[in-house]
């Protein structure tokens, strides 16, 4: 299977490049009939794009969304689905200086070793702008789930080592989000504005922790072994550029509990806690699916530091140009429609399985 397609039933190929002439997704087997729009896919877009947050890159990139086939008066055909997002405001003389020198924390060094050769403009395929697709087709992924019953929800946990005051997932919602770093928490969110404002004057960057919820997934939705829900959706998650780590559930605590607490006692009326985060032996149980994902810093920075060029000599670099301070928020409706995605695939591929 190509390392730019995902999904077995309903399957995304990405395509494009941060400076090429337009980037995209193909999805194929979406369901015929279901209702969708250039606005509908358009909303979910515009909460991605660059230039629209204070300390976001100042690119400005409408991200204006076509599509180009699979849908018809209004509806999916069943056939593949061609969506296309031109590049705009592309700087490429900006990298110029870039074009033999590697830079640190990039995909520069790795592309170069694999391909012999890289697209030295603002990071071509392992750009974060490809993620723009991503965010595309997972908003036709929301057709499928949604008309399932399934919500799923991102938002910032911790930004630049602050954290939000924990309380239960379940009983964050969207409208308590609307701040610019999608955090339930205000006054956390404050103080990681003032990390980030203070951050950027020193000239480097920031990571953090979003936290998924996924809310009315059915019991059953997983593979029994090389499949699984979990590793699926892990799978998917880690295919971020930025995400270094993913936790479901307790996740990494569970190293530190007895089995009497790691386990969720099961009673008439259903589990009497989620430490599995909604998946057992790789099937979701029917409760809320949470996951954490640990996003690193931008690596561009205008920091000095110390790398090589593609011949080998040492050097030292300092990154210019328009970058991100951060990845949140801009990361987290691209972990939603990486989620959908992976749910999307498993919902039609369950349709196999019962009658």
């Amino acid at each position: 299977m190509s390392g730019n397609t995902i999904g077995r039933v309903f399957r995304i190929t990405t395509w494009g490049e941060s400076h090429g002439a337009a980037l995209g997704a193909v999805i194929d087997g979406c369901p015929p009939g279901l209702s969708l729009s250039q606005g509908q896919i358009q909303a979910v877009l515009d909460r991605r794009k660059p230039g629209g947050q204070r300390f976001a890159s100042p690119r400005q990139e409408a991200d204006r969304v076509e599509i180009l086939s699979g849908v018809f008066e209004g509806k999916t055909t069943g056939t593949p689905i061609a969506l296309l997002i031109r590049n705009r405001d592309a700087d490429s003389g900006a990298y110029e200086h870039l074009r033999s020198v590697f830079r640190p924390g990039h995909g520069d060094y790795t592309y170069y070793r694999k391909y012999g050769l890289r697209d030295h403009r603002g990071g071509g395929r392992a750009s974060g702008r490809e993620t723009a697709a991503r965010v595309a087709a997972g908003a036709v992924a929301s057709l499928v789930t949604e008309a399932a019953g399934i919500q799923v929800l991102a938002y910032t946990v911790a930004l630049g080592g602050i954290c939000i005051s924990r309380g239960s997932p379940g009983r964050i919602r969207r409208e308590s989000l609307e701040n610019s770093l999608y955090c339930p928490d205000p006054e956390a969110a404050a103080r990681m504005l003032d990390r980030l404002a203070e951050v950027r004057q020193q000239g480097d960057t920031l990571g953090g922790i979003v936290e998924i919820v996924v809310r009315g997934c059915p019991a059953g939705l997983g593979e029994p072994v090389f499949d699984k829900m979990d590793a699926d959706l892990a799978g998917a998650l880690m295919s971020i550029g930025t995400v270094k780590g993913v936790e479901i559930g307790a996740g990494f605590s569970v190293a530190d509990m007895l089995g009497s607490e790691s386990n969720d006692p099961l009673s008439p009326g259903g589990f009497l806690s989620n430490t599995s985060g909604g998946i057992l032996a790789g099937i979701t149980s029917g409760e809320e699916i949470v996951m954490r994902v640990a996003c690193k810093p931008i690596p561009s920075i205008s920091r000095s530091q110390q790398t090589i060029d593609a011949e080998g000599h040492p050097t030292t670099l300092s990154i210019g140009g328009r970058h991100d301070v951060c990845v949140i928020p801009r990361i987290v409706p691209v972990c939603e429609a990486m989620v959908q995605i992976v749910l999307a695939d498993h919902l039609l591929r369950q349709k196999a399985v019962t009658p």
